[in-house]
């Protein structure tokens, strides 16, 4: 069992890791090791990121099999799967980090943004459920209009929809939010940059 300070730290070097990589364009590659498939899984993290192809935690965050309990659904949205999801890694686990994990570029934060800013009938029922859930993070941003151009729009509503998530899983379960008021669980948000490679952690104490 790793503590959540010990845990969110492997990740950071990590990830200090992966840009130095990026910037030297080396080759990335997952820091595997042997792994007995047979075993029982130990993450010491979980991570609820995007689908979002350019985004893969393993390499993000320089971790191999087996370190790191992944769900990913566009727009690292919070939905009862999630939730569950990550119920299970906590109490299975004794995993007691969680990052919830945004990124520049969503496709699902410009969707939502379009769809507020834009008329978007054409949006398909299922797409829509995806950003009904990001909706009221972003609509308040809109309406207070109070952003530079659409890029620094697109940068808040990925952060209030990541901060959204975080406030989320406690809110919606009962069991996430006992083992944070007991200090045996720490949520965080974070943001990836595609074009850095970069992950900057939000609220880490």
């Amino acid at each position: 069992m790793m503590q959540a300070d010990q845990a969110l730290q492997k990740l950071i070097d990590g990830n200090q890791h992966f840009i130095s990589a990026t910037a030297a364009n080396s080759e990335i590659t997952t820091h595997l090791k042997p792994v007995n498939l047979g075993e029982k899984q130990k993450p010491f993290a979980v991570i609820l990121g995007c689908s979002d192809s350019r985004v893969p935690a393993e390499l993000v965050f320089h971790c191999g099999l087996g370190d790191l309990f992944v769900i990913r659904v566009a727009g690292n949205i919070v939905a009862p799967s999630q939730i569950g999801s990550i119920e299970f890694a906590c109490q299975q686990f004794d995993v007691q980090l969680v990052v919830v994990l945004g990124h520049s570029h969503c496709g699902a934060i410009n969707a939502t943004v379009d769809a507020l800013t834009v008329d978007q009938d054409t949006i398909s029922p299922n797409i829509a459920s995806i950003v009904d859930r990001v909706t009221p993070a972003v609509l308040p941003i809109v309406n207070a209009g109070n952003y530079g151009d659409r890029t620094d729009l697109i940068h808040q509503a990925m952060r209030a929809n990541v901060e959204q998530s975080v406030n989320g899983l406690q809110m919606r379960s009962r069991q996430l939010r006992q083992l944070v008021r007991k200090g045996k669980l720490k949520i965080v948000g974070a943001e990836y940059s595609i074009e850095s490679g970069r992950v900057d952690f939000y609220n880490q104490d």
